[in-house]
């Protein structure tokens, strides 16, 4: 079992860790995340940087129709449902809870089209919350590690927080986001490089768990 190891590693390796995405408050935080899915953050920030410019706040947000939100955030894809998830959110956002994003992780659940990874990010980044958020990064990495050996983003947030100490869980989130981006991709990874291959259940064909 070489849990340890591995996070003293990610430590090492990604002190600095921090979220890509650009916010300035847990409301553009949220539209960010929910912008994010199925897209890069790169394009993520290029598409707010115009959009929270007049439309930074739920009450600005919904003066917007769906058809014009669409329009400027074509370039994330999956535009439609995108859209629709954030005026819905925008508009219980200022019904259910006076036009400030809830802080506690099940009112940001309680947002229409607001899942687990979303409310996981914002309750995290946002509030200083503990959570662990199971992207496509954090769900490669972490199975292909050892960490986890899971067939679901689900499982794998369950078995991650077991091992995973609380106070960790959100940098830890960092740490395999940022090594999913520079080591760990997705069709080539960079075993050759990679300090963690030692205990890399992948690499070394074995399974921790």
């Amino acid at each position: 079992m070489y849990e340890g190891q591995i996070l003293e590693e990610l430590e090492r390796l990604y002190p600095d860790a921090r979220p890509a995405l650009h916010y300035r408050t847990p409301y553009e935080l949220l539209v960010a995340v929910i912008l994010s899915a199925q897209c890069t953050d790169e394009r993520v920030n290029k598409v707010t940087e115009v959009l929270f410019k007049k439309y930074n706040t739920p009450q600005a947000m919904i003066t917007l129709s769906q058809e014009e939100l669409e329009k400027y955030i074509f370039s994330c894809g999956f535009y439609r449902n995108k859209a629709a998830h954030i005026l819905s959110a925008s508009h219980d956002i200022i019904d259910k809870f006076g036009g400030e994003v809830p802080g506690e992780h099940a009112l940001l659940k309680s947002l229409a089209g607001v899942g687990q990874k979303t409310a996981n990010v914002v309750y995290a980044v946002a509030f200083g919350g503990d959570a662990i958020a199971v992207d496509t990064h954090v769900f490669r990495v972490s199975n292909r590690l050892g960490l986890a050996s899971a067939s679901t983003p689900e499982k794998t947030e369950e078995q991650l927080k077991e091992i995973i100490p609380r106070s960790d869980w959100s940098r830890a989130h960092h740490w395999l986001i940022y090594h999913g981006r520079r080591v760990c991709h997705s069709q080539r990874p960079d075993c050759a490089n990679c300090t963690l291959k030692n205990w890399c259940a992948s690499f070394n064909g074995t399974k921790t768990r």
